[in-house]
């Protein structure tokens, strides 16, 4: 996915005539830290809170003002991920996009950004997760998948985490099962070390008579 897809016009740009109040009213109305700036369709500069919380008077427009996040944009055609990094590093709440021509086209909020990470990740689909610790040596996605797959499972997502001055890595997967103590076991018969699981719901109803008769006992 590249960024022109995630642009949602709900959030319209401020305009460099529009006031400090008012660049304060739209922020607040839609919930964001920051907005673009824009000359018709020409790319001004994004406008954050911290720039005009100093203001002397909130009638002067937000084009007099002392801007700190000039070029701060992503291309309509850069990928997702690029998307993703900036928001991050800039602890941004929105993500201006411009065309080739470095005009103005729209602009990403942090809530679609959200919304496009959970439907990435499979969140909203049922299944168990499984975590994983390999070392960086031993990162072979398709030996990963190939286990999983033998337990009549599919990966719906992935990711990894590395840590700093460690060889160490996590690998988070998302399956389509939410039974996976046979998958988690054959994990654990290759020597895969499985740091946590969720969602794992056993089929075996040996757990439920149990706790039936136990049940039972304290009456």
């Amino acid at each position: 996915m590249i960024a022109a897809e995630l642009i949602a016009d709900i959030i319209p740009p401020l305009k460099t005539s529009d006031s400090v109040q008012k660049a304060f009213d739209r922020m607040n109305e839609f919930r964001v830290s920051h907005l673009p700036v824009v000359n018709g369709s020409e790319f001004v500069c994004l406008i954050s809170e911290d720039d005009m919380i100093e203001a002397v008077e909130y009638s002067i427009p937000v084009g007099e003002l002392n801007l700190s996040l000039r070029h701060l944009f992503v291309f309509e055609s850069q990928h997702v991920y690029d998307v993703i990094r900036l928001f991050y590093e800039q602890k941004l709440s929105v993500v201006p996009v411009l065309d080739q021509m470095k005009k103005y086209v729209g602009m990403i909020s942090i809530n679609t950004m959200m919304e496009y990470m959970a439907t990435l990740t499979s969140i909203k689909e049922p299944g168990g997760i499984v975590v994983l610790e390999i070392s960086n040596k031993s990162n072979s996605l398709a030996h990963i998948a190939q286990i999983a797959e033998s337990g009549n499972a599919q990966i719906l997502s992935s990711y990894i985490q590395s840590f700093p001055d460690s060889t160490r890595l996590e690998v988070t997967l998302k399956l389509n099962r939410t039974d996976i103590s046979a998958i988690v076991a054959s994990f654990s018969r290759y020597d895969y070390s499985v740091v946590a699981t969720y969602n794992d719901i056993k089929n075996d109803s040996t757990q439920d008579r149990y706790d039936q008769l136990m049940n039972y006992l304290d009456i």
